[in-house]
C-alpha cells in the first residue's frame, strides 16, 4: 500500500494500481450457502457505482451522516468504501432518526423509516437479487446501482482528518481509520500480500471492522467474510480454511 494513503477510499485506489485482479473481499453466508469473491477490481467498480448513487442520486454532501443498518456482508464493505469515497460518515448501527440517510437490510427496515431522508434497502439475498416487493419508504439498491457510472469522482476532495466513520459509540477520521488498520493488521497475522484472514466477527465493533475489511485492505491482503459462520461444523470450518488458502482467523 502507499504510505501516502491517508483515507479507506485512498487504500482502494492503491490496491487497484497495484494488483486489481486479486481476490480483495470473499463472502460465505452460511445460512444460505452463498460465496461470493471479489476482486479488487470488481470491488472497487461496486464501490463507485454506489458512491455515485450517494453523492449524484441520493444528494449526499461531506460531514453528512449516513445510517448502515447491515451486517457483516460484501455490499455492507462496499458502502463503507462508497461513504468514504463521497466524505460522509458511515455510522453503523446508528440512529436513523438523527441519520441524513439511511441504508438497511432485512429485520431493520422499521427502524430506517425513522429517517427523514433518503432510504436504502438491500435484500441481502443471493446474487444481490431485487426485491419481489420493495419495503415502504425506501428504493431497492438492486435497482438503482447498475446504471451508475463506473468512475467515481468526488464533487471535492475528501478531508482525511474529517469524522468518517462511528462504530460502537466512537467516532474516527478516515486518517485514524488507516492508521489503526495498519497498526492491527500484524496483530492479525497480516503480513505480505498474500494474507488472507477468515473473519467470523461482525461489523458492529471496530474488530470486527478491521478484521473484516479494513485490515486486509491496509495490508494487501484480503478478507474470508463468514456471516452465521456459527452455523458451519468445524470440520466444514477446516476445509474452508484449506480450499480458500486462509492464513489465520478470527472469530
Amino acid at each position: 500500500m502507499n504510505a501516502t494513503d491517508r483515507t479507506p477510499a485512498d487504500l482502494l485506489r492503491s490496491a487497484l494500481a497495484t494488483d486489481p485482479a486479486r481476490p480483495l473481499v470473499t463472502f460465505y453466508d452460511d445460512a444460505t450457502g452463498e460465496r461470493v469473491e471479489l476482486s479488487v477490481a470488481t470491488f472497487a467498480n461496486w464501490v463507485a457505482k454506489t458512491a455515485n448513487l450517494l453523492q449524484g442520486e441520493l444528494g449526499a454532501e461531506p460531514g453528512e451522516r449516513v445510517a448502515l443498518l447491515l451486517p457483516a456482508h460484501w455490499q455492507t464493505a462496499v458502502w463503507l468504501l462508497a461513504c468514504s469515497s463521497v466524505g460522509v460518515v458511515a455510522d453503523i448501527g446508528g440512529d436513523a432518526g438523527s441519520a441524513d440517510h439511511v441504508v438497511a437490510g432485512p429485520g431493520r427496515f422499521e427502524d430506517g423509516l425513522a429517517c427523514s431522508g433518503e432510504r436504502v434497502a438491500l435484500s441481502l439475498a443471493p446474487l444481490g437479487r431485487r426485491f419481489a416487493q420493495v419495503p415502504s419508504g425506501y428504493v431497492d439498491y438492486a435497482v438503482e446501482v447498475p446504471g451508475q457510472g463506473d468512475v467515481f469522482r468526488p464533487y471535492g476532495p475528501v478531508d482525511p482528518e474529517a469524522a468518517a466513520l462511528v462504530v460502537a459509540g466512537a467516532e474516527l477520521s478516515g486518517a485514524e481509520v488507516v492508521e489503526r488498520a495498519r497498526g492491527e493488521a500484524a496483530g492479525l497475522d497480516l503480513v505480505g500480500p498474500g494474507a488472507r484472514l477468515l473473519s467470523g466477527l461482525s461489523y458492529d465493533t471496530w474488530d470486527g471492522l478491521s478484521a473484516g475489511l479494513y485490515g486486509p485492505l491496509a495490508a494487501g491482503g484480503s478478507v474470508v467474510l463468514c456471516r452465521n459462520l456459527e452455523l458451519l461444523p468445524e470440520d466444514g470450518l477446516a476445509k474452508r480454511i484449506e480450499s480458500e488458502r486462509v492464513t489465520s482467523t478470527v472469530r
